[in-house]
């Protein structure tokens, strides 16, 4: 699976482990949707400019389960929902892994929600 940071047509900004959905095979193979694995909504703050020299605009993030009530981790998307999809900046992929993949590993919950104060993250 692959880590991405997805808009979809909601609005809603989501970091997960995705997996094609797909029908068909070989040649009439066709992507129909996605897997969403363990899914989270990233919460950005309005970004802190920083007075000094340094030009780094700095956002407070917060991720939260996505459909936190689901039975399931692996949740289908449609292909019409999704708007774009990028790979996350390293700051955010490393924050997902340690506080949601590993922490689920760890804890064996089905939910968490993860507050870290200063990201760091620059424009």
């Amino acid at each position: 699976m692959k880590l991405k940071l997805i808009l979809l047509k909601s609005g809603e900004l989501i970091i997960t482990e995705i997996e094609e959905m797909v029908i068909g095979e070989d040649e009439t193979e066709k992507t129909i949707g996605y897997f969403f694995n363990k899914p989270c909504l990233v919460n950005m703050s309005k970004p802190s400019i920083s007075t000094s020299d340094d030009t780094t605009t700095k956002f407070k993030i917060i991720l939260a389960p996505w459909i936190a009530l689901a039975k399931d981790g692996l949740i289908p998307v449609p292909l019409d929902w999704v708007v774009t999809m990028v790979d996350p900046v390293d700051q955010l992929s490393d924050m997902y892994i340690n506080d949601v993949i590993n922490y689920k590993k760890k804890n064996d919950q089905t939910t968490s929600v993860t507050e870290q104060p200063d990201s760091g993250i620059s424009d």
